[in-house]
């Protein structure tokens, strides 16, 4: 089976968490965009279109919830799955991210296999 190489946009204020997702998707030969906060994802989105973006819930002057809700707004980026990345696995966490139209939710401590193949099953279904 090929894999695809996708563009993935990670958003997360976590260096050690950032490094970590980009090893992780890289392994597969992404492309991946590390960006440290909302608004750096949102600087990188005005000219750029990802084929997934994973977001870290919790981060400084603009949250993933925040970024999710904006992205799924415009119809470039509306095809791009949205992850978002949590710690709080709760019945509001998982209403939020159904709000603002998250595609599916990801929990810290992660499992680097199972997010490699939830990103790629994500586009996929995207695509077809």
């Amino acid at each position: 089976m090929c894999l695809m190489a996708y563009t993935i946009l990670v958003a997360d204020d976590e260096p050690a968490i950032r490094s970590m997702l980009e090893v992780i998707l890289s392994a597969d030969g992404h492309e991946i965009v590390a960006v440290s906060d909302g608004k750096a994802a949102l600087d990188y989105l005005r000219e750029n279109t990802p084929d997934a973006m994973l977001l870290d819930v919790q981060m400084p002057q603009m949250d993933g919830f925040e970024i999710c809700s904006r992205v799924k707004r415009v119809k470039r980026l509306g095809k791009a799955p949205v992850l978002l990345l949590t710690a709080l696995d709760d019945d509001q966490t998982r209403d939020h991210a159904r709000l603002v139209g998250a595609d599916d939710l990801v929990y810290k401590p992660l499992s680097g296999k199972n997010l490699r193949q939830r990103v790629s099953q994500l586009i996929q279904a995207r695509r077809r």
